[in-house]
């Protein structure tokens, strides 16, 4: 998709859950079309570094290894610290104080791992949102939902969308009917934005119930900046969700799906049948917005209707807080 907006937006973004990371791992990824490096130390930190040794420029993710707390290149064995600081030289009483590797800041909780993004390196300006503490009103600990891993979890690698247009899904309840053939069209209850936040809730109406504004299920979403959104169900459904879009390339992201499940009363092992209805009813839903995404159309000057004229125009100013450079040529 071509988009009149730069595929390094700045942010917080998932690269992955923290299970693909263990302890004394090295990893190569490539995101915001970098090569990186991540390792998790002795210490059990995961850091992640620009991928090319300052020596000669070995991919230190494919065959280095972790020393102490640091990563060693599979070249000629340099070490690189947290601090992207060269540590040690095999042979060389002092290390190369001259020379050091881009560190990007990393955040994993509950199971998930976010890594900063920012164009021209600088540090995190926002904290990143707690998955579990961002509804205070939805009290259900972690405890209460099953492990999301492996079971409740999908990544889609290098697909053509960019982060912003996952993202303006929060202003549309219409595509509900047409997109996942939703029998009762949702209403946009709340919108409302602060700074790197934006917080909609979507509701289905109790068609059962005489009360006009009866709700059978609400959606809570929450969006931290342009990496996705924490989604918490209030309802006839109960379970939370992360989505999160980061950019690979240009013109390709990897898109991380995260679902807790409450726990069953009395059963501590996920069902078959849980399963096989979260995987038909949720995990599976990303199928249907990637029909429409993966061939979709940037419009700049859309024409709304009614039902999502405000909301749309406002992300989309919203948005462009999050591009501190401009569109790649």
């Amino acid at each position: 998709m071509d988009v009149p907006f730069t595929w390094k937006p700045t942010g917080w973004y998932q690269i992955g859950w923290s299970h693909e990371f263990p302890d004394g791992s090295v990893k190569p990824l490539r995101y915001f079309g970098e090569d990186l490096v991540a390792y998790r130390g002795e210490g059990g930190e995961l850091h992640v570094l620009e991928a090319h040794c300052a020596h000669l420029g070995a991919h230190i993710g494919h065959g280095g290894k972790v020393v102490d707390d640091c990563v060693q290149c599979p070249f000629h064995g340099w070490q690189w610290n947290a601090d992207g600081q060269n540590a040690a030289i095999p042979g060389q009483d002092k290390p190369n104080r001259s020379k050091s590797l881009r560190v990007w800041p990393v955040m994993e909780q509950h199971g998930l791992v976010f890594m900063w993004h920012h164009p021209h390196g600088d540090p995190p300006a926002w904290e990143m949102l707690d998955i579990f503490g961002c509804y205070p009103d939805i009290t259900m600990p972690p405890e209460a939902y099953y492990s999301p891993f492996p079971a409740f979890t999908r990544k889609d690698e290098a697909e053509p969308v960019h982060p912003q247009i996952v993202l303006e899904n929060s202003a549309d309840s219409a595509h509900f009917e047409f997109v996942h053939r939703a029998t009762v069209t949702p209403e946009v209850l709340h919108w409302s934005y602060d700074e790197h936040l934006w917080y909609f809730i979507a509701g289905w109406p109790d068609t059962s119930s005489d009360a006009p504004d009866a709700m059978r299920l609400k959606i809570h979403s929450k969006l931290f900046g342009l990496g996705g959104a924490i989604s918490a169900f209030e309802g006839v459904q109960r379970h939370r969700v992360v989505f999160s879009t980061t950019p690979t390339e240009h013109g390709r992201s990897d898109m991380f799906y995260t679902i807790w499940w409450p726990r069953e009363p009395g059963i501590d092992v996920v069902s078959d049948e849980i399963l096989a209805r979260v995987e038909r009813e949720f995990l599976t839903t990303v199928d249907d917005d990637l029909s429409i995404w993966r061939y979709q159309k940037w419009i700049e000057k859309p024409a709304y209707s009614k039902v999502d004229a405000k909301g749309y125009s406002t992300l989309r100013k919203w948005s462009q807080q999050f591009y501190d450079i401009p569109p790649e040529a």
